[in-house]
Parts: C-alpha cells; sequence; structure tokens
C-alpha cells in the first residue's frame, strides 16, 4: 500500500490538523481563566517591550518564554481533561497527576517572571534615573 494511499501526507489531512489545533486553543481560551490571565499578561508585556524599546533580541526571548508557558497551560488543560475523562470520582493519584501538571506550568511561570525582570529592569531603572535626574 503506497502513502498516499493511506492519506498520510495529504493537504486535507494537514489541513484538518491545523482546524484540530484552532478548536483546542478556543476551548482553553475560553474555559480556562489560567490561559485568559497568561493572555492578557502576555499582551502587557509585550506591549511594555514596545515602549520601553527593548532591544529586538530580547523581545524574541520573551516571545518565546510567552509561547512555552502559554503551550505549558493548553498541556495542563489536556491533562487535567483526560485524568477527569479517565475517572469523575476523586482518587489521590488522580489530584496528583492534575497537580503535577500544574507545577508545570507554574515552575515555568516563576521562570518567566524571573526573565522579564531580568529584562525590563534596567530600562525602568534608566527611565527613574533620568526623571529622578
Amino acid at each position: 500500500m503506497d502513502l498516499k494511499d493511506k492519506n498520510l501526507w495529504g493537504f486535507k489531512r494537514l489541513l484538518r490538523s491545523f482546524v484540530y489545533a484552532w478548536t483546542g486553543l478556543k476551548y482553553v481560551v475560553r474555559y480556562e481563566q489560567n490561559m485568559r490571565i497568561h493572555l492578557i499578561l502576555s499582551l502587557i508585556v509585550m506591549v511594555l517591550a514596545f515602549v520601553l524599546d527593548v532591544p529586538l533580541n530580547q523581545k524574541v526571548i520573551l516571545l518565546l518564554v510567552i509561547g512555552i508557558v502559554l503551550s505549558l497551560e493548553v498541556m495542563n488543560t489536556a491533562i487535567e481533561r483526560t485524568v477527569d475523562m479517565i475517572t469523575k470520582d476523586y482518587h489521590p493519584k488522580a489530584k496528583i497527576a492534575k497537580d503535577i501538571a500544574a507545577a508545570a506550568v507554574f515552575i515555568f511561570s516563576i521562570i518567566s517572571v524571573l526573565i522579564g525582570l531580568s529584562i525590563f529592569l534596567p530600562p525602568i531603572v534608566e527611565r527613574l534615573m533620568i526623571i529622578l535626574g
């Protein structure tokens, strides 16, 4: 059987994968409060980066960090929904799995705040020094 016969490489299959991804993203944004908070903070961070005239390489770092946090939030939601699908009853191991997935987002969120501070503090301090003269 030819690969084309299995439709492994078809344009329709590729297009469908984007539709599925978009559907998943819409779900997370609609139903997950933390994702909306991350999106709002991401917008604020990028606006601040332009207002403070942060260098391009640091803007790229900010985008990368934002992308990782958002991706981790999506994966956390996927794990939580999978656990919920497997058991509706309270189970200590189900709770642990969900807590661990949330911890991944939490850890990288802390790292992202530290990265953000290292990028934003110097231009903020510089502007304050000019103002306080």
